[in-house]
């Protein structure tokens, strides 16, 4: 355990950051299953409207530090093949 005072605050510093990127990182997590889900069960309105909430989210991310620009912009590209493959199979 660290015994300076400064190393101490750097500790409890790193416990609260570690704690709000947590979070962060599960809500991103719990809307892409939620989005995934939509999709899953083929409801191809509510994934659509769902969207563009899920690339806020995205975006979020990549403000705050969890994910990196290059792997959002994956990320929001393969959700919208996926979405697209849904219309494209539907009609």
């Amino acid at each position: 355990m660290a015994n300076h005072p400064s190393a101490l605050k750097a500790h409890r510093q790193s416990i609260r950051r570690r704690r709000r990127n947590r979070s962060n990182k599960r809500s991103l997590r719990t809307a892409l299953k939620s989005f995934s889900r939509l999709l899953e069960e083929r409801r191809k309105q509510d994934a659509a409207q769902a969207l563009p909430s899920l690339y806020a989210k995205v975006d979020k991310a990549v403000r705050k530090g969890v994910l990196r620009k290059n792997a959002a912009a994956r990320k929001k590209s393969r959700l919208t093949r996926r979405l697209n493959a849904l219309a494209a199979g539907a009609a």
